[in-house]
């Protein structure tokens, strides 16, 4: 008797040879790009500008972020071992990975509630300065990329209980992996320019005295 599952095997593709599914996510996350990219853009425009406190060099913490940065790329790789569990129909292994991103990118979300906090806590909100104002929505809008990624992981997790996932359906798996791929590819850029460079930024000079 043939599965009921069978037939996701014959999905359609495009003229280009791409699945019409996987296609509309390479789209999506090409607006995508130009949407972080005209947030980052606007950081970098406005980057050592604000004219009070607290600036970057006054709160950022490299170190801390250095860890969770490390936790979400670590959830790449465990995307990665997601699918090839998917491909191979390994149960277990397909539950296994698939929880261990969601946990990992939940982790990444807790280190950036408590980062939030702590600079609620030393002063830097959204509209304290420009500072403030570029790095909540720029990191606000990762932060919520995140946790829409791990509510997809836990509905496919939920779904591999069912035994629901598998190689008929390793392209639901794929395009999950090409999107959490994605927001851990912008956040590497983010935390470059935002920490690594921008982490050290004063207030602009004071103006010569003539």
């Amino acid at each position: 008797m043939a599965h009921a599952v069978e037939p996701a095997h014959h999905e359609e593709e495009t003229t280009t040879g791409i699945n019409h599914r996987k296609l509309l996510m390479w789209v999506f996350l090409g607006s995508d790009c130009m949407f972080f990219g005209a947030l980052i853009a606007t950081y970098m425009v406005y980057r050592g500008q604000s004219l009070n406190g607290p600036y970057p060099i006054d709160i950022i913490n490299v170190p801390v972020t250095t860890i969770s940065t490390f936790v979400l790329l670590c959830s790449s790789f465990a995307m990665v071992q997601a699918l090839a569990a998917t491909n191979r129909n390994d149960q277990k292994g397909i539950r296994i990975w698939l929880l261990a991103t969601a946990f990992m990118g939940a982790i990444f979300i807790g280190f950036q509630i408590f980062e939030f906090n702590s600079f609620k806590n030393e002063g830097l909100t959204l509209g304290v300065n420009l500072f403030g104002a570029s790095f909540f929505t720029l990191t606000g809008f990762h932060g919520a990329h995140v946790t829409l990624g791990v509510i997809w992981l836990l509905g496919m997790y939920v779904m591999a209980l069912k035994g629901r996932v598998g190689p008929a359906t390793a392209l639901d798996v794929e395009i999950l992996g090409l999107y959490w791929h994605f927001v851990d590819i912008v956040w590497i850029i983010i935390f470059t320019l935002l920490y690594l460079i921008g982490g050290f930024d004063v207030g602009p000079a004071p103006p010569s005295g003539g």
